[in-house]
């Protein structure tokens, strides 16, 4: 029987509470989603001036994270790329914006970020996981 990491709530709270800071400073009005490893909903922030949509995208971007253990924009390059079979596959979030927390090589969760151009969504993200180290 193997033992695994988890997100806690503080740890999740860790998270967004960077990732925002990282947004405030660049003026991007986005939101940010945690969830565990089975994409649950762990925290979300919606800063201010973040447009509604963005709530549902987060959402969809981590869970894709999640549950796809990768990063959500290697989805989308794939389908560009002409794989647009992945188009059908069950996950709600095939854009840049979702990256998974991977400890010891496990993914023990993912964040999701939406509001801005998708490589200042991941970029957030990052921001916003790095702090756990």
């Amino acid at each position: 029987m193997k033992t695994r990491k988890y997100l806690e709530l503080a740890d999740a709270q860790k998270i967004i509470d960077a990732a925002s800071a990282h947004a405030r400073a660049k003026g991007w009005p986005v939101t940010i989603c945690v969830t565990d490893d089975g994409g649950h909903l762990l925290g979300l922030a919606r800063l201010d001036d973040a447009a509604p949509f963005t709530v549902s995208m987060a959402m969809a971007k981590a869970n894709t994270a999640a549950l796809g253990r990768r990063e959500s924009g290697i989805f989308e390059d794939a389908i560009n790329k002409g794989r647009t079979a992945l188009a059908t596959a069950p996950l709600p979030g095939l854009l840049e914006g979702g990256v998974p927390v991977l400890v010891d090589g496990q993914c023990i969760g993912a964040v999701g970020v939406s509001g801005v151009k998708s490589a200042e969504d991941a970029e957030t993200a990052k921001v916003g996981i790095a702090a756990l180290s």
